[in-house]
């Protein structure tokens, strides 16, 4: 390889190490549908401050009585942090609304767009769900 060609190679060598730790993020549309909205309304069980993503755990009734304990994929704890999102903001046995998108594997897993606190603020998950008008 020419002394010329070296820098241009190292530059693109560069560019494509950079890049690596993007690919293994994965995109919304990978795992959740925007065509499958969700809507429920249940009691907190936990909430996991985790990376990549923090994990919302909600027991939900349904008409029968029967609990199913969904989990909601939110934004990075750091993304939760900047939109003021504290560690105890969200606590087990609130009851709250969340909507967001059901995962395409299905079962009682979403992407979680918003959580409404029963005092009627709405919180924002800081996820990657795709805005209302897409």
């Amino acid at each position: 390889m020419s002394m010329k060609l070296l820098p241009g190679a190292a530059t693109v060598l560069s560019l494509l190490l950079a890049a690596q730790p993007l690919s293994a993020h994965h995109a919304f549309a990978a795992e959740f549908d925007v065509d499958k909205p969700v809507k429920v309304n249940g009691t907190v069980t936990k909430i996991e401050f985790v990376n990549p993503h923090a994990w919302l755990y909600v027991d939900v009734k349904d008409p029968d009585g029967k609990l199913t304990n969904w989990r909601f994929e939110l934004g990075a704890p750091n993304a939760l942090i900047r939109l003021g999102w504290k560690m105890d903001t969200v606590k087990a046995g609130t009851d709250v609304e969340i909507t967001g998108f059901r995962a395409k594997a299905g079962g009682p897993v979403g992407n979680g767009r918003s959580i409404k606190l029963p005092d009627g603020r709405e919180l924002f998950s800081g996820g990657s769900a795709p805005t209302a008008d897409r």
